[in-house]
Parts: C-alpha cells; sequence; structure tokens
C-alpha cells in the first residue's frame, strides 16, 4: 500500500501558489483495507474514503472507461492492481497528472512540469476527448493561470473544438455547467474562459446569445473598442480587477446580450437593447439554472445599466422609480450591485479604464436622500395604508428634487 499526494496540490506547489486542498490517491490497497485502517467510504461511483484523523480524501488508483454520453458516461475500475501511471493517464492535464510520494519526489510520467515550465495546458491522453465536462475545467483553468502566462495548447484546443462539434456538451447537466461557469467567472481572468470557450465554439453551444455579440458593432464615440463581445469581455475583465461578486460578474456577462437582436440596418446604434434583452436573459438564467440572486440582478442591470450612465441627468421621479424598483429601502445591497455592475461597464471600454464615475456616488447620495425622509412623523399626522404610501411617495419624492438642486449647484462651483 502506497499513498500519493496528486493533481492540484502538486501543480500548486511547483509554481509556488497557496494550496487550498490536497487529495490523495491509494495504490495497492483494497476498500477493505482502507475500512480496516479507519477511513470512512464517501464515494458513490468509485472508492473515495476520508482520513479518521484529518478528513483528507483518499481515493483508491483506478481506470475508466468510456460507457455512454456525457461526463458520468464513465465505467471505473479499482483494484490493488492499478499502478499509479494508470491512475494519473486519466486525469485531463498533464498539470494536473503529477504526484508526489512521502518523501517529497515529483513522479511525473506525462511531463506535466515541463508544461508548467512552458505555460501551457496540454491534455494528457486522447480519452480527454470522451468527457464534455473537459471543455469547461480547461477554460477555467486558463481563467485562473492567465495572470502567469498560461495558455491552451493548441493540439488540446482542437480537441475542445471536436467536443463542441459533438453532441456531447448538450450532455452536460445545467447544475454541472453552473458549477464551472460560476468558478471560472470567480477567477482571476473571468474574460479568458469566455475567449477560450469562444475559441473552441463551446460558446456558441452554451451561450450562444453572449457569442453572438461578437462582431457586432457600437458607436465609437462610446465604445472605441467598437466590438460588442471584446466590450464583454473587458467588463468582465474590470469585475475582477475589482473583485467584484458573482452576482455582479454575472449580469455583466449577460448586459449587452439585447445587442444581439439589433438588425444590421441600424447598426452601430442599438435603440432599446435593453429591453429586448430581458427575454435573452430570461432564457439564459433559465437554461443554465443560475441563483435566484444573480437571476435578479442580471435582470435589473440589463433593462436599467444605461439609466446608471445617465444618472445626473435623470429627473427626481425617474430617480424615484428607480429606487423603488430594486426595494432599496429594504434590500440596499441589490442596488450597490447595480451601481458596481454599471461603473464596471463604463470602466470596460477601451482606454477608458481608469476613467471616474460620477454616477456611483451620486447614486449613492440619491438613495441616502430618500432613506432620510422619516416616516413616524407621517404616521403621527394619521397618515395610514395607502394613503401612508403615498404621502411618502410624495416625501421622499421632494427630498430627491432638492438633492438634485444642491448636486447641480456643487457642479456648477466646481
Amino acid at each position: 500500500m502506497q499513498i500519493y499526494k496528486v493533481g492540484g496540490a502538486v501543480r500548486d506547489r511547483l509554481l509556488g501558489r497557496p494550496i487550498s486542498e490536497i487529495d490523495w490517491v491509494v495504490v495497492g490497497a483494497s476498500a477493505e483495507q482502507m475500512l480496516e485502517l479507519g477511513y470512512r467510504p464517501v464515494g458513490a461511483d468509485f472508492p473515495v474514503f476520508l482520513h479518521p484523523k484529518t478528513g483528507e480524501e483518499y481515493a483508491l488508483a483506478r481506470t475508466e472507461r468510456k460507457s455512454g454520453r456525457g461526463y458520468g458516461g464513465f465505467t471505473f475500475f479499482a483494484s490493488p492492481d492499478v499502478t499509479l501511471e494508470e491512475d494519473l493517464i486519466r486525469r485531463d492535464l498533464t498539470v494536473n497528472a503529477m504526484a508526489e510520494d512521502d518523501q517529497g519526489t515529483l513522479i511525473d510520467p506525462y511531463g506535466g512540469q515541463r508544461d508548467l515550465e512552458a505555460r501551457l495546458l496540454r491534455h494528457v491522453s486522447p480519452a480527454f476527448a470522451e468527457d464534455p465536462l473537459r471543455v469547461l475545467r480547461v477554460a477555467r483553468f486558463a481563467a485562473r493561470y492567465a495572470p502567469l502566462g498560461f495558455s491552451v495548447a493548441p493540439e488540446t484546443l482542437a480537441l475542445m473544438r471536436q467536443l463542441s462539434e459533438s453532441d456531447e456538451l448538450s450532455a452536460l447537466t445545467p447544475e454541472r455547467s453552473w458549477k464551472e461557469i460560476f468558478r471560472a467567472l470567480m477567477e482571476p481572468r473571468p474574460d479568458v474562459f469566455i475567449q477560450v470557450l469562444r475559441d473552441c465554439g463551446a460558446l456558441h453551444v452554451l451561450l450562444p446569445e453572449v457569442d453572438a455579440l461578437f462582431g457586432i458593432p457600437q458607436p465609437a464615440a462610446h465604445h472605441p473598442e467598437i466590438d460588442t463581445g471584446v466590450h464583454v469581455l473587458s467588463v468582465l475583465h474590470q469585475c475582477a480587477e475589482h473583485q467584484q461578486p458573482l452576482t455582479v460578474r454575472w449580469a455583466c456577462l449577460l448586459h449587452d446580450v439585447g445587442k444581439g437582436l439589433t438588425p444590421e440596418a441600424e447598426w452601430p446604434r442599438h435603440i432599446a437593447h435593453e429591453q429586448k434583452g430581458l427575454k435573452l436573459i430570461r432564457a439564459i438564467n433559465q437554461r443554465c439554472k443560475a441563483p435566484k440572486d444573480c437571476q435578479e440582478l442580471a435582470l435589473q442591470v440589463g433593462e436599467f445599466h444605461t439609466h446608471g450612465h445617465r444618472a445626473l441627468e435623470l429627473k427626481a421621479s425617474t430617480l424615484l422609480k428607480l429606487l423603488q424598483g430594486f426595494d432599496v429601502f429594504r434590500r440596499p445591497q441589490r442596488f450597490e450591485e447595480f451601481i458596481a455592475a454599471c461603473e464596471m461597464d463604463a470602466r470596460g471600454r477601451l482606454g477608458l479604464e481608469q476613467r471616474d464615475y460620477p454616477q456611483a456616488d451620486y447614486l449613492r447620495a440619491a438613495l441616502q436622500a430618500a432613506r432620510a425622509v422619516a416616516v413616524q412623523p407621517l404616521l403621527e399626522r394619521g397618515f395610514k395604508g395607502a394613503e401612508l404610501g403615498e404621502a411618502l411617495n410624495q416625501q421622499r419624492l421632494a427630498a430627491l428634487e432638492a438633492f438634485k438642486v444642491q448636486s447641480n449647484a456643487n457642479r456648477e462651483k466646481s
């Protein structure tokens, strides 16, 4: 019985990166032996055990054979006779197919260390093309390691394209796809994730509404980068640079999908793209089974992001409707995320990444002005029910009108 450290922990140690979790593979042992040693079984499809003291995962060395469609269509075989090399060859990338023994000696039968030095994400064997989930995983690794100069090896990208052109991606469950998508969006370069998916044809299958944005022009006066798809990538990059949460990143990915519906004769203008895009955002939310908070913010950013950009010009009544639409008096955090998404949208333009976005502080100040209206005086005057709501709205409207006057005066002075 021999125990080896495998996968990400080995990879990240060689890269000098922090190690979040350690996986172990056990060679030369049976499930019965593991149970006798006090390990607790957790694997449903193949023998995985939890260490009796550390709780870390220990998997018996195993081989696999394709037996059906999708990432779950595999038959696994675990036996004391399975070698470490046989276990490692079933893995996705060479950089994930390295191991260390208890002395810290590197076992690298498939050139993972060489590819780390070359900054390449390369598949271990042709069996890579049997698992469609690996398309998403490799794109996610590309998003994680892009700041270190990593790219996907051309021959691996070719296999990913082969998977995208088959019907294998359609066999992925929405839940499993979403797990990869949200993890990738939270990586240091989520834009690289989308670009790699596009390069191999998977974006057209998984998010055709986003894929359709590439090649669609926007007015150069507002968007020096011109291309809508390139703009979306830039916005995602800004989200990572500013460490935005998942809700904001998801909303930013989808905020301009309505532009894909603009007739070519109307380019580069995209009149009412905000409203047109809502049906597409709903469809994507439903298809990907995104969490409720991501769904809600994506729809609101899609519909109102141009309101955010024009905040300083909005009438007091429009400002009040915007605040009420976000339910800011009970849920201020969602409005803050909306502001963040608008700012990332504004910064995701070529050469304008560092430009100030005064609309953000303006919207926050407008919210404070409206929230400063006290309910108690209205209650003391006898207002209740619908009359109280109407009186409160009138007071808030007056507060926003006063706020606008003061803000305009301050801008003129400066």
